[in-house]
């Protein structure tokens, strides 16, 4: 089954006291890119979520963003020490008088002192984490359905260039006829023209024609691509994701069309690798985006 890499996913669940969300942003790359942004209090959750991203995204360049936010919003306040601030002001009060200094922000320095706002570190319990969870793997489902429809997309595109591929070898096919007749006439109006008919050893001109025109014969090579490119539709229609796949069948389509075009002498055929070579690039660019 094809899939993008290109997908989005969003979760969200809640309890009394919490609501989580996740959202997840994947783009292509060769391989898995992770951008993991979680709360605080389940930094000791991080590799337990990367493994997952890992099994389940699989590739991509993948930004995993995780928010908490509380129905009651004290539950995270800060906490003042109120007899520590009165020590600090008091001292500050009284090393101010001795100097002389008539500064008006004691308080606030005083509140900017050590340990005097201090944060309760975030704690997540067993219903929290599970909560998270869930949030995760609704949001891994969401962008596994964006993957699989975006995959759909691609898939269409990649069968039909592919067989169009396959439709402009069938024209090859049709214009090769004609080839060899007129490759042999060329060279023997060449030799005529050069060093005359009656100079020519018929024999020996007919066994250097033939061992010129067998290096240029393009069978195999048409066999050979025709073989690529059913296997790369064989391929679109497997169980699995087969990004990596498609890609290696592809090259070796390029490698059989590079070599049809080089060996055809041929104006015609020539124009026709032409294309099948853009049919090719195109399939190329969308395969950076297969999963």
């Amino acid at each position: 089954m094809i899939k993008s890499m290109t997908g989005y996913g969003f979760g969200a669940r809640d309890n009394q006291k919490v609501k989580y969300t996740v959202e997840i942003k994947s783009l292509n790359s060769k391989f898995l890119e992770l951008s993991l942004r979680l709360p605080k209090a389940f930094s000791d959750k991080e590799l337990a979520l990367r493994s997952e991203c890992t099994r389940l995204i699989e590739r991509g360049k993948v930004s995993v963003m995780v928010s908490v936010e509380y129905v009651d919003q004290t539950a995270t306040a800060a906490s003042i020490n109120t007899e520590l601030l009165k020590k600090y002001y008091e001292q500050l009060e009284s090393i101010a008088a001795a100097v002389g200094s008539k500064d008006s922000n004691i308080f606030e320095m005083a509140l900017n002192m050590p340990e005097v706002v201090s944060h309760t570190e975030d704690v997540a319990d067993d219903e929290e984490a599970a909560l998270l969870l869930d949030a995760f793997q609704d949001a891994v489902a969401q962008l596994d359905l964006f993957r699989r429809d975006e995959g759909e997309v691609l898939k269409h595109d990649l069968s039909s260039r592919t067989k169009d591929i396959i439709r402009l070898l069938g024209e090859v096919e049709k214009v090769e006829t004609d080839r060899i007749p007129l490759i042999r006439e060329r060279i023997s109006q060449y030799m005529d023209d050069t060093v005359g008919r009656e100079n020519v050893d018929k024999n020996r001109f007919e066994q250097e024609l033939i061992f010129y025109i067998d290096k240029l014969d393009i069978t195999e090579e048409k066999v050979r691509l025709r073989s690529h490119c059913n296997y790369f539709l064989q391929a679109l229609e497997g169980a699995d994701a087969n990004g990596k796949k498609l890609g290696f069948i592809s090259q070796e389509m390029g490698r059989e069309i590079n070599t049809l075009g080089s060996k055809a002498n041929h104006a015609g055929i020539q124009q026709v690798v032409v294309q099948m070579k853009e049919e090719l690039e195109k399939v190329k660019e969308q395969l950076l985006n297969v999963l």
